[in-house]
């Protein structure tokens, strides 16, 4: 068996929802090992969220759950008191990276604040995910993922023009979007430091705002308003034409013409129409001025094209372009079936499911695509009893008194 890249990393994680439990779940996937710390009875707020199978609620089925815990162990503690906080101090002490998503105000309280913490353990790496970072005059504001999404000015752009659909006020993605940029930041930031703590032996704090994640994902808009003060909306067609996403006969497809090249191989792919050499289409920004009069000829044209058919033919001329794609799409695509990007995991209580697999792909040691996530205290014993001399009388009592 393929050892992991990550392997032999010791990771405790105090997460809830996504953002952080999304960061465990990439180094889990690539060798470390996570446990994963749930407040007893109701665990994280995740198990709570769909979907479920059968559209049945239960907070061992949800599907956000399973997919961004896989691979972790699971105890439950109570860190409201004593006993459970110095369970996770001990637990914190002989890790190597503590992950959390708490707001700065909540560690604090609990006496977890990375100048103590460093004080049991000089190596620690603290990894500490918020939706607006630990300084500054939001520092204690609460965030959903709806609220990180539109303070780092994501919102306001989405969505972008569709032809054929009526005009929208600012919109939110389905699904985490800001939750999972900002655990895939916080990965990729624990890594440096993991990297610098090999060479000095000493561990840092690692925080990560959710606004400032988001708002990097669209840094060129914010280049542009320091040139000119213009403000981006999701209103009003490119500067350049043809850019935009258009309905076929099964959907809709983008088209990415930026160049005058691609504009004259998608004239031939077009069969090189009579239309195409008039001078009001002469160059990218003749046929942005005309776009009124551009856009139904490249409509009705597409109108006889599958999306996946003139994704084929166009890239085969290397013309720009993309389907749209549905969820049930992706999940038939014949490439990700080729690259083996969906795996399946065996669910004691949900069952068999598809989720995708690691976006990484090492050649040498391949993230592990075979963990499931864990019941509720599933671990308890093990971590508890096995490692750190409880018994299970001392389980027993633990779980009386509302420890575990």
């Amino acid at each position: 068996m393929t050892t992991g890249a990550l392997s032999g990393l010791k990771v405790v994680e105090l997460g809830n929802m996504v953002s952080a439990p999304f960061c465990g779940k990439l180094l889990s996937s690539l060798g470390a090992e996570v446990i994963k710390i749930e407040k007893p009875g109701t665990g994280d707020d995740a198990r709570r969220e769909g979907p479920f199978p059968r559209d049945i609620p239960n907070p061992e089925c949800s599907g956000l759950f399973l997919y961004v815990n896989a691979g972790k162990l699971g105890i439950t503690l109570n860190l409201e008191t004593e006993t459970g906080l110095s369970i996770l101090r001990t637990l914190i002490r002989d890790a190597d990276i503590l992950v959390e998503n708490n707001l700065p105000r909540e560690m604090k309280r609990l006496g977890l604040e990375y100048n103590k913490l460093k004080v049991i353990n000089p190596a620690l790496i603290m990894t500490s995910i918020t939706p607006f970072g630990y300084t500054g005059p939001y520092r204690d504001y609460k965030a959903t993922d709806l609220i990180s999404f539109h303070a780092g000015g994501l919102g306001y752009i989405t969505p972008r023009p569709v032809v054929g659909l009526p005009d929208e006020g600012p919109l939110r993605t389905r699904g985490h979007v800001a939750d999972f940029i900002a655990g895939l930041d916080a990965a990729a930031g624990t890594m440096c430091v993991l990297y610098e703590r090999d060479r000095t032996g000493t561990g840092q704090h690692l925080e990560i705002s959710e606004q400032e994640s988001v708002a990097v994902s669209i840094a060129t808009l914010f280049s542009g308003n320091s040139y000119s003060g213009h403000t981006n909306t999701r209103a009003g067609a490119a500067p350049y034409q043809p850019v935009a996403t258009l309905p076929c006969k099964d959907g809709y497809v983008d088209i990415q013409c930026m160049t005058e090249e691609q504009w004259q191989r998608l004239v031939e792919l077009m069969g090189d129409p009579d239309w195409a050499h008039l001078d009001i289409f002469k160059d990218v920004f003749s046929r942005a001025e005309n776009w009124e009069t551009l856009e139904p000829l490249l409509s009705d044209w597409l109108s006889s094209k599958g999306k996946q058919e003139f994704f084929r033919e166009a890239q085969a001329e290397r013309v720009p372009t993309a389907p749209v794609n549905t969820v049930e799409d992706v999940v038939r695509s014949d490439h990700l079936a080729a690259r083996r990007f969906f795996v399946e995991s065996d669910h004691p209580v949900a069952g068999t499911l598809q989720y995708p697999g690691p976006v990484m792909k090492l050649s040498q040691t391949p993230p592990d695509t075979g963990g499931r996530a864990p019941l509720l205290g599933e671990h308890n014993e093990e971590v508890l009893c096995g490692r750190y001399g409880y018994d299970s009388e001392d389980l027993s009592k633990m779980k009386s008194t509302g420890v575990i």
